[in-house]
């Protein structure tokens, strides 16, 4: 997709319910498509919780609902692409409110921005566009560190990328990921050996700049009230 110059709002929201997320998510899209604000970057994360997409089907929680609503995960269909994927403590999400004329670019330059962002922190990680759209994400060799799945809706994206720094990675354990048979997930922490604190800071920042520089941007980092129809959620 072609740079757009100028700011990019971002946001950094700490720990979000997944449903508050979404509900936010869609006054800001609206707000944007109406352009009563620019694109916006939210950067959170979230309670333990499944989300299946748009291409999800049978089989991905293999133990039943019930088996994964006990162990205190969270279940939540979604309107976005992909599949199955968990989200929880430790693991970056990232949700672009951004106004977009090619969804594949825009995925694209998400995966690319992810692979700079982990080189910085020391990791050589690839994406894999031309093994079908299930790969759609980041990828360290054959192990997942990152998962993208999107939304467009009057030309404004809504969901975005999560990628695991220094989250459990035992849920993923429990489900078919991505819908992808024997997968292995990973995370930045794993990958560099080092539990250390500071790793999700430290990997916000690098990918915050990783980001805006990929969609020629610079950014501004905006509190939830500033960006209008936004409310704090809450919890």
């Amino acid at each position: 997709m072609g740079r757009v110059s100028g700011e990019l709002l971002v946001s950094e929201l700490g720990t979000v319910e997944y449903r508050e997320a979404l509900a936010l998510q869609e006054r800001l899209r609206d707000a944007r498509a109406r352009d009563e604000l620019g694109d916006v970057l939210l950067l959170l994360e979230h309670p333990p919780v499944y989300t299946r997409g748009r291409r999800s089907g049978p089989g991905e929680l293999p133990m039943g609902e019930s088996w994964y609503l006990s162990q205190g995960i969270d279940i939540v269909d979604t309107d976005r692409g992909g599949k199955i994927t968990y989200h929880g403590p430790g693991q970056l999400v990232g949700y672009p409110i951004m106004r977009v004329d090619d969804v594949v670019a825009f995925v694209r330059a998400m995966e690319r921005a992810i692979v700079a962002a982990l080189a910085d922190e020391g990791i050589a990680a690839r994406a894999r566009p031309d093994e079908g759209p299930d790969f759609t994400g980041v990828w360290t060799e054959d192990r997942k560190i990152a998962s993208i799945g999107v939304h467009l809706a009057r030309g404004v994206t809504t969901h975005g990328f999560a990628v695991n720094v220094e989250n459990d990675l035992q849920p993923f354990e429990w489900i078919v990921p991505c819908g992808l048979e024997g997968v292995r997930m990973t995370s930045v922490i794993k990958e560099r050996h080092d539990p250390a604190p500071g790793a999700m800071s430290s990997f916000r920042d690098a990918m915050t700049r990783r980001f805006v520089q990929e969609f020629g941007r610079t950014a501004r980092q905006a509190r939830l009230q500033d960006l209008g129809p936004a409310r704090v959620p809450s919890g």
